[in-house]
């Protein structure tokens, strides 16, 4: 939709502002009529509006009935008085600029103090005008818009005055959004007029408009701006596809429609019948929206294997203008009952508006010929708000005035400052080097579209399409987003890599520590219990769409540089080890005795390290030894179903072995840097030595690590299962073959856990329970001993997943 000069917008709704009776206009003529409204003005004492605002005031009108027209009148003369010899490229005097830009926004609907500003928005850059000036004659608001536009001199910012003019505009924007209003129209008129530039400047400002200035229209909801644009910076960059486009158009509109007005007068028909009040109208298509269609249809070719001609349906879409919320599911009631709707082509935008405030149901019906027809339904309202975003939501700082209805407070939509513009505002302040904030600009408005997600808390995020958890994440504070661990995504674990769509329901995973010393603590070690914020990772700056993120990530990599983690074998440094329990001379050595065996030697089993106080069974091996399992073992019940009798074997009061007790412990956790790290340092602050660990790879973003200890009492291992339970990431920690039933096999506050698979397996002979290269702890490359060496070797093992 064009808008020319002195016409209303076509197919524009009335305005609320316009409800209520006129004054029949009786025998007098137009002409008659001015000359009698100039009378009345002289007769007032009020000074006329100059000829040339007529067309300008006619337009304004039709929103502002009331407006205030002398200072219309001011504000041309001043504007006149300092532009007076001053010429545009096309030769014309240079205030057909101004009066082109104001006469765009009064079509547009924008209120009289909008006008005010962009009939002076040049002024103060171009003349000997100043600002204090404008102020003064015009008040503080006005003054601030006319900054709001003032671009930087590139006498004073060199390069990066485009830059950081556009800066200026968007802080300014942040606090009243009709300074980007008013530069949208000044860049319409500009680009209307480019054919006077030279070639390479047209180049160069299309690109911008492209890049920059076109993406803000639609993010503030000003289709009419954004559709004339497009099309202008189309036929400057692509002069040979917008003829094809433009030529396939006028070809159409010579023609006969065949299809889409039969099928409006048809649809008309059904919802008069079916009693629903409507206005059902052809809405034909822009240069730049056909060559998508075209696009589209090129890269599906026919069964021919050549792209498929334009069909009638390619060239307009049906709208359908009702009165209520309700009637438009009415109309598509109707639709879907008379004619056949297209699966997936449904999307309802007045339940879920999108982020531009736009609201309509989308749906597609194919008709009895097979073609298929797009069709739109909306209330006035909303038609109003889809044409000129927040130009139809007028001025926020005036109240609501006698007849017009108080805003909702329920209402979030706030057009002083719309979401995507608080986000990009909270940016830019983290670039101050005016390179980096143009990249990040393109690259922040390149989407064409967002997404809308929820948090499991019932809160909305509004994400660029593309956006991926790590964006989420930041999007929910920095804070957040440095402590993430994870994510959740429609209540399945993904990784943070994952691309969010509309609609999804996210979690964001973080590890709860409030260590004030960086990522691990002071040391690099963790925070209090081995716990602590890893901080993000460098792979995650591939994973952020989102300039916030990407800021907030380069400058959290910058202040933390990597570290070598610590891993420890001993207790760390701010915790005293526990006393020693040497064997003393009278101590019993042998820690269970066998009264059906008595004097026999005793193992105990590696596959599931009893520890007192767990119940065991006792089974004769090789060499008339007995192997001690834990009740339950899977490798002592194949045992008893191969025929060897169980043995009952109790502990023995105070006995233990020379080295003290193994124990294998087994943590299922969330992949995270680091991890082996702080899982190793709080084992070894309990005082528990490591004689062996195996880390398997990730699977689906979870992660296994396996260690066998030597705990220096039983006692020490309810401790170390808790202070493994506390580490950022770990949501289970567990001795394999535990018995069902908890007891000290599992940690106590540990959630449920999904089924795994042992890592080891159980089902080797029997003679070699006590070896500890058998399968059932069988070390993988990890920590081997005291000396915490990586020994780089890996056995295989059937229940290993694939390594990657």
């Amino acid at each position: 939709m064009t808008i020319e000069a002195g016409q209303p917008l076509a197919g524009q709704p009335t305005s609320a502002r316009q409800a209520g009776p006129r004054r029949p206009l009786g025998g007098l003529g137009r002409a008659a009529l001015g000359r009698a409204g100039r009378a009345a003005l002289l007769a007032t004492g009020r000074p006329p509006v100059p000829d040339a605002l007529e067309p300008l005031v006619q337009a304004h009108r039709r929103h502002h009935p009331q407006a205030d027209l002398g200072l219309l009148g001011r504000a041309y003369r001043l504007a006149e008085e300092s532009h007076r010899g001053q010429k545009r490229k096309s030769g014309e005097p240079y205030i057909t600029h101004p009066l082109a830009v104001t006469m765009i926004l009064a079509q547009l609907g924008a209120g009289t103090t909008t006008l005010v500003a962009s009939l002076l928005h040049d002024t103060v850059e171009d003349t000997e005008l100043t600002l204090d000036q404008v102020a003064g004659g015009f008040g503080p608001e006005v003054a601030y818009l006319v900054d709001g536009v003032t671009k930087l001199e590139k006498v004073d910012f060199g390069a990066a005055a485009e830059a950081e003019t556009f800066r200026k505009m968007l802080v300014a924007t942040g606090d009243d959004v009709r300074v980007m209003v008013i530069k949208l129209a000044d860049r319409l008129h500009n680009m209307r007029t480019i054919r006077h530039m030279k070639p390479a400047s047209q180049v160069r400002i299309a690109k911008v408009t492209r890049d920059v200035l076109i993406p803000l229209a639609e993010r503030l909801g000003i289709q009419v701006l954004k559709a004339e644009l497009e099309d202008i910076v189309f036929a400057t960059l692509h002069p040979e596809e917008h003829a094809r486009s433009r030529a396939l158009l006028a070809r159409h509109e010579d023609g006969p429609d065949t299809l889409l007005a039969p099928f409006a007068g048809a649809l008309g028909r059904q919802l008069a019948e079916a009693g629903v009040a409507a206005e059902v109208t052809v809405r034909p298509r822009h240069c730049v929206s056909l060559h998508r269609v075209l696009l589209k249809r090129d890269a599906a070719p026919g069964r021919d294997g050549r792209p498929q001609e334009p069909q009638p349906a390619d060239f307009g879409r049906l709208l359908v203008v009702v009165e209520e919320n309700a009637d438009c599911y009415a109309v598509l009631g109707e639709l879907h009952t008379c004619w056949t709707p297209l699966p997936g082509e449904f999307k309802d935008f007045v339940a879920a508006p999108k982020f531009n405030l736009y609201q309509s149901l989308h749906t597609a019906v194919a008709l009895a010929g097979g073609e298929v027809v797009e069709v739109l339904v909306r209330t006035r309202r909303m038609h109003e708000i889809a044409e000129t975003g927040v130009v139809a939501l007028g001025d926020p700082r005036q109240p609501a005035r006698g007849g017009e209805q108080a805003p909702d407070e329920l209402d979030r939509t706030d057009p002083a400052r719309p979401g995507w513009l608080s986000r990009l505002l909270e940016w830019q302040q983290e670039t101050p080097d005016p390179d980096a904030f143009w990249s990040a600009l393109t690259a922040d408005l390149a989407g064409d579209r967002e997404i809308t997600a929820v948090t499991e808390l019932g809160e909305t995020l509004q994400l660029r399409a593309g956006a991926t958890c790590v964006d989420a994440a930041y999007l929910l504070g920095e804070e957040t987003g440095h402590r993430c661990i994870g994510a959740r995504v429609n209540g399945r674990l993904v990784a943070l890599s994952t691309v969010l769509r509309d609609g999804d329901r996210v979690a964001i995973l973080t590890d709860g520590s409030d260590a004030p010393d960086g990522p691990h603590g002071p040391d690099g070690s963790g925070g209090p219990g081995g716990a602590g914020p890893s901080g993000p990772a460098p792979e995650w700056l591939a994973h952020a769409r989102t300039p916030a993120a990407r800021i907030a990530i380069e400058r959290w990599l910058a202040d933390h540089p990597p570290r070598r983690p610590v891993v420890r074998t001993g207790p760390s440094p701010s915790q005293p080890a526990p006393p020693a329990h040497p064997v003393t001379p009278g101590r019993p050595a042998v820690p269970v005795t066998a009264a059906e065996r008595p004097g026999a030697p005793v193992r105990l089993a590696r596959c599931c390290t009893p520890v007192p106080p767990d119940e065991i069974v006792g089974y004769p091996i090789r060499g008339g030894a007995v192997a001690v399992h834990r009740a339950g073992c899977p490798a002592g019940e194949r045992m008893r179903a191969d025929g060897r009798g169980a043995l009952d074997v109790d502990w023995r009061p105070g006995g233990a072995p020379p080295a003290g007790y193994r124990a294998t412990l087994r943590a299922e956790a969330l992949n995270r840097p680091r991890l082996l790290a702080d899982l190793t340092a709080a084992i070894s602050g309990e005082g528990v030595g490591i004689v062996s660990a195996e880390v398997e790879p990730p699977q689906e973003l979870r992660v296994r690590h396996t260690y066998t200890v030597e705990l220096p009492d039983p006692a020490a291992l309810a401790a170390v299962l808790r202070a493994m339970l506390r580490v950022s990431g770990v949501y289970d920690v567990e001795r394999p073959h535990a018995p069902p039933g908890g007891g000290p096999g599992r940690a106590p506050a540990a959630p449920p856990r999904p089924a795994v698979r042992p890592v080891g397996d159980p089902a080797a002979p029997e003679g070699n329970t006590d070896d500890p290269s058998e399968p059932g702890v069988r070390p993988s490359w990890g920590i081997h001993g005291r000396t915490a060496a990586f020994s780089g070797q890996r056995s295989p093992s059937p229940n290993r997943g694939p390594e990657g």
